[in-house]
């Protein structure tokens, strides 16, 4: 009889929940503490999870505190787009739903989404920074259908990278009825995208119009190009 191994996907999968417990256990001290091992140890006091299994799972202390609890917001938000009509959207509709739900996933624990921002602005924490961004972006993207495998895959995941960072600061400080003030900012940021988009596909139009550098130079030297 064979017998699987402690790695296999199982054991993948009790970790994954582990890591989902502890973070969920500290959610209630993240604002107050912040990504810390105070706060870690309480969280894994709390779930049960003892030492070994804590060190194991949590081996860089608070940084994989913060990287599980971004992962545990990206998958709020991915739960939340599944029940959502993206289908039936635009483009512009559908990556406005990701932030929307990305920010509603951090909105009961606003402080810590703080506490998590000003971490990552600190320079031994700038790979975990880009890490965590380039995994909800990406995560966004895909939710809203995209299947591009070219240098537009990347170009897509650097914009919104900004419309998302910039839109998530700006809800820090929006202080307005039902955050008025961060929705119309989201609302501009797409739209600046979208005109971005708009004179990409223009500009390449325009130029497929132009002649190519061989006919120029052939009109210079006075041949024929096609001869």
């Amino acid at each position: 009889m064979s017998t699987q191994s402690s790695s296999g996907p199982d054991t993948q999968r009790d970790d994954a929940a582990l890591r989902r417990a502890v973070v969920e256990a500290a959610l209630p001290r993240l604002g107050e503490d912040g990504f810390t091992d105070k706060a870690l140890n309480y969280a894994a006091a709390a779930a049960a999870v003892d030492a070994p299994t804590l060190q194991r799972l949590f081996p860089n202390g608070a940084q994989d505190l913060l990287d599980a609890f971004s992962e545990w917001a990206d998958d709020e938000m991915d739960a939340t787009l599944k029940t959502a009509p993206l289908p039936e959207m635009k483009i512009r509709e559908r990556i406005k739903a990701a932030v929307n739900a990305r920010i509603a996933a951090l909105r009961p624990h606003k402080e810590a989404a703080r506490r998590a921002a000003a971490f990552l602005t600190l320079p031994q924490n700038a790979a975990l920074a880009l890490k965590v961004l380039y995994r909800t972006v990406d995560r966004m993207w895909r939710a809203a259908g995209d299947t591009s495998t070219d240098f537009n895959f990347y170009t897509k995941r650097m914009i919104l990278a900004g419309v998302y960072s910039s839109t998530l600061l700006r809800w820090f400080n929006d202080n307005s009825d039902g955050e008025k003030d961060t929705f119309e900012f989201l609302d501009a940021r797409i739209e600046n995208v979208m005109q971005f988009e708009k004179f990409k596909a223009e500009a390449r139009e325009q130029l497929a119009k132009l002649p190519s550098l061989t006919e120029i130079l052939s009109r210079l030297s006075g041949r024929n190009p096609s001869a």
